[in-house]
C-alpha cells in the first residue's frame, strides 16, 4: 500500500531526528525517554524508593528510565494495551486501565499502597482528523486524571501529556481544582510542530 505524503515526511524526519539517533546510541527504546529526562531535570519528579505507575507505557522507555532512578527500593508498574518487552525492575500489565479487570490487577499489585508518581505519555490512536482526535485525547486524559487523583499519595505527582485544543482549558481547570501546583513543560525533544505539552501536577488538595 502506498504511503501518504504526510507519513513519508514523518518517516524521513524520524530517521533523521537527532533524538531518535541519540536513543539508538544510548540503547533506549524510543526518543520519548528524553522528554521524561528533561522534565526530571527541571522538576525532580523521580526519587529513589518511589512507587510509580506508568500508564500507556509501550514501548517502555519511561518505565525503564524511572526504574533506574527509583532503584531496588522502589517499584514501577507499567500498563499498556500493547505488549512490552521485559524491563528489569518493572512489573508489566497488558490491558486497558480504563477497564475494571485491569484496574483491579493494578490495585492488586499495589497491595493497598498508593503511588508517589503517576506518569501518562498516552495518546489515542490518531485518525488524522483533529475534530476526532482532540476529544479522544481529552477523554483519555480525564480517565488518567481520575485514576491519579484516586490513588496518589497526598504529596504525589501526576505527569501527563496533553494536546492543546478544544477541551484543553477545561481540563487544566479541573487539574487546578485538585492539585496545588500545575506546571507546564514543552521539552526540547518534543517535536516543534506538535501540539503536545506536559502538565506536572503536585500536591493533592
Amino acid at each position: 500500500m502506498a504511503r501518504s505524503k504526510s507519513s513519508k515526511r514523518w518517516l524521513q524526519e524520524h530517521h533523521q531526528d537527532a533524538y531518535v539517533l541519540k536513543a539508538r546510541e544510548q540503547g533506549y527504546r524510543s526518543r520519548a525517554v528524553f522528554k521524561l529526562e528533561e522534565i526530571q531535570k527541571k522538576d525532580r519528579i523521580l526519587k529513589a524508593g518511589q512507587f510509580v505507575l506508568d500508564l500507556g507505557a509501550a514501548p517502555g522507555g519511561w518505565s525503564e528510565y524511572a526504574s533506574q532512578i527509583v532503584g531496588d527500593q522502589g517499584r514501577v508498574i507499567a500498563v499498556d494495551l500493547l505488549p512490552v518487552e521485559a524491563i528489569a525492575g518493572v512489573e508489566f500489565l497488558q490491558g486497558d486501565f480504563t477497564e475494571q479487570q485491569t484496574l483491579d490487577e493494578i490495585l492488586s499489585l499495589a497491595d493497598g499502597g498508593r503511588f508517589d508518581l503517576v506518569l501518562s505519555d498516552m495518546a489515542p490512536n490518531l485518525s488524522g482528523m483533529h475534530s476526532v482526535d482532540q476529544p479522544r485525547s481529552v477523554y483519555l486524559a480525564e480517565l488518567a486524571f481520575d485514576l491519579a487523583r484516586a490513588f496518589l499519595t497526598p504529596q504525589g505527582v501526576f505527569v501527563i501529556k496533553l494536546f492543546q485544543g478544544e477541551g484543553f482549558e477545561d481540563l487544566i481547570s479541573q487539574f487546578r481544582l485538585s492539585f496545588k501546583s500545575v506546571k507546564f513543560r514543552k521539552p526540547d525533544s518534543s517535536r516543534a510542530r506538535s501540539s503536545e505539552i506536559y502538565a506536572v501536577c503536585s500536591g493533592l488538595r
